[in-house]
């Protein structure tokens, strides 16, 4: 049996870099981005007002023009109004360009007009106000986003501004999430008194949708030539396989045994944490990947939080964030185990991340998952942990 540390430093010890594919614009959210944005103009691309008035040239103000005759109304997108009296101005709206003529801009609420007169009426007005300058925010051929990001709505509104009608993406790989056990039933199935409805599948895959990844789903039961005939068929059609269930030490965990046989070298099978302690992790060839974690709901998603997640996020190069929150009642824990408890997350006055623990019924008490946030993981060194002591937690994708 391994540590926590060790499975990781395994695991992590196999990535796998999916490639690059472009995708549509309207296909690139949540997706990862696998090219560096640049600025295909300056930012902003003209000097633009930043607020409603009229946009007038310095210069005359400072020679003691008070009153301009407003010669035309300029608007945002339309063609610059060049200002060619002294005692001339343009009535100018938010995000209107400006000529070389105009350098600063008198807020209505700076003037008072009058027909088609604009009378300054403060006396606090600054060369260059109220003007967004070209290229001031960025240069064109600038870096604007750094690849290796997830693309999120923020992000998209960046490539929709320098035109990304294309943009390159990681590939996503081609998972399937399998199921094991006679007890399993599908959802729309009735279950008999001794069996119950297949759920961690269901779990897995709205997870893998949140990083814009579809997969197929299947189940088999506790029968080796099902086993062989199903996860070959798996093997050969997918780059990782997602396996819940059957590798125990039952007479009918058979799981491990038929991945052997059909290629698949042990990388570990135990780690030192509970829940999850049964957990597999095994390799095919040069590029398939085998995740296999135990059939109880909350083991299963304690092993997929902390081991999958960060191993795709490191194969696509995102950084895998470390996030810490402090606990608001002491915890104990005899076993020397890694301990992974669930909490609900809360942020207090100080802006401190408090975590308070999930009382549960063991790994099988999935209802517990619906209240937790995260996932605190506690060393396996100790058996006590106290209230206002900080640990490392695994958010829940929410």
């Amino acid at each position: 049996m391994i540590t926590v540390a060790e499975a990781e430093e395994i695991i992590f010890s196999h990535l796998q870099d999916p490639g690059d594919e472009f995708v549509s614009f309207n296909n690139s959210l949540h997706r990862i981005l696998a090219e560096d944005i640049y600025s295909d103009r300056d930012q902003p691309p003209f000097d633009r007002a930043t607020m409603d008035g009229i946009a007038i040239s310095y210069k005359n103000f400072e020679e003691g023009t008070k009153r301009f005759s407003i010669t035309g109304l300029q608007a945002a997108g339309s063609q610059p109004l060049t200002i060619t009296g002294m005692n001339d101005c343009i009535e100018i709206m938010t995000g209107a360009a400006l000529t070389a003529t105009a350098d600063t801009i008198i807020p209505y609420e700076q003037i008072e007009i009058e027909g088609k007169f604009a009378n300054i009426i403060s006396n606090e007005i600054r060369h260059g106000q109220n003007i967004h300058r070209q290229g001031s925010d960025m240069l064109k051929g600038e870096i604007i986003i750094r690849s290796a990001r997830k693309i999120s709505p923020q992000i998209l509104s960046i490539l929709a501004s320098v035109g990304k009608v294309s943009v390159k993406v990681k590939k996503n790989p081609r998972i399937a999430i399998i199921s094991t056990g006679d007890e399993l039933v599908p959802m729309a199935e009735q279950p008999a008194p001794y069996q119950i409805r297949t759920s961690n599948s269901s779990l897995i895959k709205g997870c893998l949708l949140s990083l814009k990844i579809d997969t197929d789903i299947y189940h088999y039961n506790d029968d080796k030539e099902t086993l062989l005939s199903g996860l070959s068929a798996n093997i050969e059609t997918n780059d990782i396989l997602i396996i819940t269930g059957g590798i125990s030490m039952g007479k009918l965990d058979l799981v491990p045994d038929v991945l052997q046989e059909l290629g698949m070298k042990m990388q570990f099978s135990k780690v030192s944490q509970k829940p999850g302690k049964p957990f597999l992790f095994g390799t095919i060839g040069q590029n398939k990947i085998v995740f296999a974690f135990p059939g109880n709901p909350v083991s299963a998603c304690v092993c997929f939080y902390r081991y999958f997640i960060p191993w795709f996020q490191k194969s696509n190069g995102l950084v895998v964030s470390e996030q810490f929150a402090t606990l608001n009642s002491t915890i104990t824990f005899k076993a020397n185990l890694t301990f992974f408890a669930l909490v609900k997350l809360c942020t207090d006055q100080k802006g401190l991340v408090i975590a308070e623990p999930i009382p549960g019924n063991g790994s099988g008490d999935f209802t517990t998952l619906a209240t937790a946030d995260a996932f605190m993981e506690l060393p396996r060194e100790r058996n006590t942990f106290e209230k206002g002591e900080a640990f490392r937690i695994w958010p829940l994708i929410k």
